[in-house]
Formats: C-alpha cells, structure tokens, sequence
C-alpha cells in the first residue's frame, strides 16, 4: 500500500505542478484557450489558484522525501482535496462533464493519500 501510495502522491503531484505552473506563467488570455473558468474570474485568483496548486505539488512529495515535517503531506492531499472539490463545482456548472470526471478522480485520488498519510501508512 506504501508503494502505491507513493505512486498516488507523484502523480497528483505532477499534475498540480504542471496545472499550478501553467497558471501561474500565462497570461489570463492564454489560458482561456484551455481553461473556459478563467473568463469569470480575476486574473489574481487564477494566479492565486495556481500558487496554491504548486504549493499542494511541493507539500505532497518533499515532507516526505525529506522525513522533515512529514504530516504536511496528508494536509497537502486535504488541501488538493479541496482544490478539486472545488473544480469539479464549477466544471459541472459549466456542463464540462469529461473534465469534472478527471477532476473528480483527482479529488478521490487525493483523498485516498491523505487517508493513507493519516492513517495506517503515515511516515
């Protein structure tokens, strides 16, 4: 369980690093193109989100590396769990149902770690 759990953690972490990064490096008009949410919102959210979202990246995979303050890993997947939970409102609001399904296997997938960094498998 140890094992897929770490699988879990790099892979939420390679995609709230790269959504975060995306983010936070393009411009509002850039990421219109992909991204359909960020023409209701302002720009500083949308960089706000994304920092947010790299923070989540870092906060699930280096406490543990590292063995330094290691309960911020199951908060980062709390965190992320909230993120998603968040993104699949307003993806079903949209009627995007494909994205808010992915979004919703994140949301799972970080709540299965943050169960599991908890609980039976904490560092």
């Amino acid at each position: 369980m140890n094992i897929a759990l770490w699988a879990l953690q790099i892979l939420l972490a390679l995609v709230f690093a790269g959504a975060g990064l995306t983010k936070v490096t393009q411009p509002k008009e850039k990421l219109r193109e992909k991204m359909s949410f960020v023409e209701g919102v302002p720009e500083g959210a949308v960089k706000a989100l994304g920092a947010l979202e790299v923070l989540a990246a870092i906060g699930l995979v280096l406490p543990a590396l590292t063995g330094i303050a290691t309960v911020l890993t199951p908060l980062a997947a709390v965190g992320a769990a909230i993120v998603m939970a968040g993104a699949v409102v307003v993806h079903v609001r949209a009627k995007e149902y494909p994205p808010a399904a992915f979004t919703a296997l994140l949301l799972v997938a970080a709540l299965v770690v943050a169960w599991g960094r908890f609980g039976p498998y904490a560092f």
